[in-house]
């Protein structure tokens, strides 16, 4: 699997942007996908309508994927992204149908993660045994009908320096 577990406690770093509204979030993933190493899983987090296929669909837009076929994997639970060889493939997962770990082989998930993909995952608390130790957690919080905080937390020095590198508020250092 392109997605290692390693042995060592990660580095960690947490960043917090504030964004006024759904272009703002769209920039913001494009921040992200200038800076997001390979491979590279990214926790998503948030109420229902906080903005996470939008944030997905932003990073799908930023590196050339067309964002219409960006959509919610609810009922698909993993959709394959590719764009040119060469180029990141995006895998976007929604385990919230995930009555166990167990049920997570049926899926595909091995393959989806396999090579140097950006995979993202909604609702990771239902596999958090699967996930890699080394990530970045993005926790979506819904400030007023069109404002959101966004909070990443880097595990890991490629995911700490990504999101040191996508601007916002001061880094601060997370608890392990």
């Amino acid at each position: 699997m392109g997605l290692t577990m390693p042995d060592d406690p990660p580095v960690v770093l947490e960043r917090t942007v504030a964004v006024a509204d759904e272009a703002a979030t769209r920039q913001l993933a494009a921040a992200l996908a200038a800076v997001l190493p390979r491979p590279c899983l990214v926790t998503l987090e948030g109420d229902l309508g906080a903005g996470k296929t939008t944030f997905v669909k932003g990073v799908a837009a930023a590196v050339g994927i067309d964002p219409d076929t960006v959509i919610s994997p609810t009922f698909g639970l993993i959709h394959e992204h590719s764009l040119t060889p060469g180029g990141p493939r995006l895998v976007h997962a929604d385990m919230y149908r995930l009555a166990g770990l167990e049920e997570l082989v049926e899926t595909g998930w091995d393959d989806a993660c396999s090579g140097e993909p950006w995979v993202f995952v909604e609702w990771p608390e239902r596999i958090a045994a699967a996930l890699p130790a080394e990530r970045i957690e993005l926790l979506i919080t819904i400030d007023a009908p069109e404002r959101r905080t966004f909070t990443f937390r880097g595990k890991g020095a490629a995911q700490a320096a990504a999101v040191q590198g996508i601007g916002g508020e001061s880094p601060a250092p997370g608890p392990e």
